[in-house]
């Protein structure tokens, strides 16, 4: 979010529009962001047959006063990309694609190992539209490797990596960072199995913080299974598992 708020204020936007799921961490972040600063923000939702009131995190993007339009999938596909200024109703609206995917939301990731007290040598993050695991990709360092697990079924990493970023030598550069963990989707996006509502309420008891099964839920089962199949692979690795938010939805 932060450089694309960063040329909205410089651009004398009068708000912000953007895209996302029902379950979008992203849509929050941006509603969020618009209370905290004061700026109006529009949230296009895929899905003509969801409400304000379907799950809880449209309710909070409401509640942070959020406009929501919910827009037909093939709407939804149609305009998610976009990015930029636009007019609407005689004010001007800096555009943030779904995901907040585009160059901005790739350099604003970037950042997030500056955050960091040490180095690691596994970074762990669940991935939808690339924008995170980019950032990280970009800035771990040259010894560490980045694990990505898709949350959607069917995902094509690399292209979707490529086609993001938009710089085939740069991606080349940091593309042996790169470990893909694909077969913990739990059939697709929002999807669930029993196996992985069993995991995250056995992780509460065992954890003082909540994951949710859309996103956080899949990166811990998937790093739980791994662990237990190839332990001795991170015998005295260091290994941060990337948070991104999220409410518990049951």
């Amino acid at each position: 979010m932060k450089y694309n708020i960063q040329l909205a204020l410089k651009e004398n936007c009068d708000g912000l529009l953007t895209f996302g799921g029902a379950y979008s961490n992203h849509l929050l972040a941006t509603a969020a962001a618009g209370k905290e600063l004061g700026i109006p923000v529009i949230g296009k939702v895929r899905g003509e047959e969801l409400t304000i009131d379907s799950n809880p995190m449209l309710q909070h993007c409401n509640e942070f006063g959020m406009k929501l339009e919910f827009l037909t999938r093939s709407e939804f596909s149609e305009q998610k990309h976009q990015s930029g200024v636009v007019q609407l109703n005689g004010k001007s609206y800096w555009v943030i694609p779904e995901g907040g995917a585009n160059a901005q939301g790739i350099q604003g990731c970037t950042e997030i190992v500056t955050e960091l007290d040490q180095d690691y040598d596994y970074y762990v993050v669940a991935q939808g539209t690339c924008t995170t695991s980019l950032g990280l990709l970009l800035s771990i360092p040259e010894h560490a490797k980045l694990i990505v697990v898709p949350v959607l079924k069917g995902f094509d990493v690399l292209k979707e990596m490529r086609a993001l970023l938009n710089d085939d030598a740069l991606f080349n550069l940091h593309q042996s960072k790169l470990i893909i963990w694909d077969s913990y989707h739990h059939g697709g996006y929002a999807k669930t199995s029993p196996e992985l509502m069993t995991f995250i309420d056995e992780f509460h008891v065992r954890n003082h913080f909540h994951i949710e099964p859309v996103y956080t839920g899949k990166v811990f089962y998937a790093l739980n299974d791994v662990l237990s199949k190839e332990k001795e692979s991170f015998a005295g690795k260091k290994v941060l598992v990337l948070h991104t938010g999220g409410v518990y939805l049951r």
